[in-house]
């Protein structure tokens, strides 16, 4: 399995970006996939995560600017997030969830300057 992350940036605050993250390897639509980030200094975090089904999960800080979708399809994940701030600057990381295994992409880094 290897997943591959795309869509980071420069934005100034208040814009948007959309990541994306593609599995390769199988088919996924039955795992649950997320988007975690870490910021210099800090322990990575979870963004938000979605369920084979579609559950939704999001952390507090990013609750009503980014929406995280899948279109299973094309074994893909994505990460909209509008209304950015420097506090989201980090490096956000896709993973995918199987029964006894966590696969991680590389890490696409997002920069928000004030």
């Amino acid at each position: 399995v290897q997943l591959q992350a795309s869509g980071g940036g420069f934005v100034q605050a208040g814009g948007s970006l959309r990541l994306s993250c593609t599995a390769s390897g199988g088919s996924f639509r039955f795992n649950n996939m997320g988007w975690y980030r870490q910021a210099p200094g800090k322990q990575r975090e979870l963004v938000a995560d979605i369920s084979s089904g579609g559950s939704t999960n999001y952390a507090d800080s990013v609750k009503g600017r980014f929406t995280i979708s899948r279109d299973n399809a094309k074994n893909t994940v994505y990460l909209l997030m509008n209304s950015l701030q420097p506090d989201d600057t980090a490096v956000y990381y896709c993973n995918l969830k199987k029964t006894y295994v966590v696969y991680w992409g590389q890490g696409t880094q997002v920069t928000v300057s004030s």
